[in-house]
């Protein structure tokens, strides 16, 4: 099965996306299959507490020069499930293992991957652990998984912890439960600017659901996702993972882009990739930390020529 058509031409069949599910024991992940479903299509991953969503905008123009793609809400996000009741969440490596459920689900072999954020450390992770099984991926203002200042990291454990358990106590009729309008707003000021208004209505298209027994809205991620402190890495473990890298990859950066706590790291990992793989090629574009989302017409050009290259 081919990955890509890449002719350029406007994919025939779905005029729109389809709603996908696929089965994992805990129940389902959700995703939105633009494109063709006779080939094989590029993963893309979104970033961390976003869904499938944050691809609304650049999928259809890459839908339009010939692509295929399958966005899909990691669980705890969007209209994925939640792990089961007292599962933790480590996002980064839950991640690897949630995207080999859908390859072997598929049956698909040289993947592509596309990335955003958390999306682009889960692409980073699965072409290091399965070098072969990987054709391409690209990442989106982010060159692997994050490393965080170490002494911040090893202070918040404990609060990290207790915290996780403290959200096994909270009942459904405590969960907030907003107005259309107000839970806008929430979004908005969360994104601190990285999302405009417009991204921040479509991320609500799967970022919501209506409560049950109440007037007003809840937000779809497991709030359990908040507590992310004990799933980072050491920069040892990212330079050794990205040594192992041999695809084809492509990162772009955003300027400002995202914060990091180590700015320093991110040229040094594509370095490192870069002494291995088949080919890299870097980018750095002015814009938010969701670019792709904001103005995906300043990133939608370059992908589709990484893409048939």
């Amino acid at each position: 099965m081919s990955t890509v058509n890449g002719n350029g031409d406007r994919v025939t069949g779905l005029d729109d996306f389809e709603e996908i599910s696929i089965p994992v024991p805990w129940g389902h992940i959700a995703g939105k299959w633009w494109g063709s479903q006779d080939v094989q299509p590029i993963i893309a991953i979104h970033g961390w507490q976003d869904n499938a969503g944050t691809f609304d905008k650049l999928a259809p123009l890459l839908k339009n020069k010939g692509h295929s793609l399958l966005c899909i809400d990691l669980p705890g996000h969007g209209f994925s499930s939640h792990l089961p009741p007292g599962h933790k969440y480590y996002i980064w490596w839950d991640g690897v293992h949630y995207l080999r459920r859908i390859v072997k689900y598929y049956k698909w072999t040289n993947i592509t991957i596309l990335g955003h954020s958390l999306g682009g450390g889960i692409a980073f992770l699965y072409a290091a652990i399965y070098p072969k099984e990987v054709e391409k991926y690209i990442g989106l203002d982010l060159a692997s998984p994050s490393v965080r200042n170490l002494k911040k990291t090893c202070d918040a454990l404990g609060f990290a912890i207790d915290k996780f358990l403290s959200y096994e106590r909270i009942t459904p009729d405590k969960i907030p439960c907003y107005p259309y309008n107000e839970m806008l707003e929430i979004l908005i000021d969360g994104q601190n600017g990285s999302v405009n208004r417009e991204g921040c209505k479509i991320l609500l298209k799967r970022g919501m659901r209506l409560a049950e027994n109440r007037d007003g809205y809840l937000f779809t991620r497991d709030p359990r996702l908040k507590m992310a402190a004990l799933g980072f890495l050491s920069i040892e473990q990212v330079l050794e993972l990205a040594s192992r890298i041999t695809c084809e990859v492509m990162n772009i950066k955003a300027t400002p882009g995202l914060k990091l706590d180590h700015p320093e790291h991110y040229d040094m990992v594509l370095d490192q990739i870069e002494k291995q793989a088949k080919k890299v090629v870097r980018h750095k574009i002015e814009g938010t930390h969701h670019l792709h989302l904001n103005e995906p017409t300043l990133v939608d050009n370059i992908i589709h020529e990484f893409l048939i290259s």
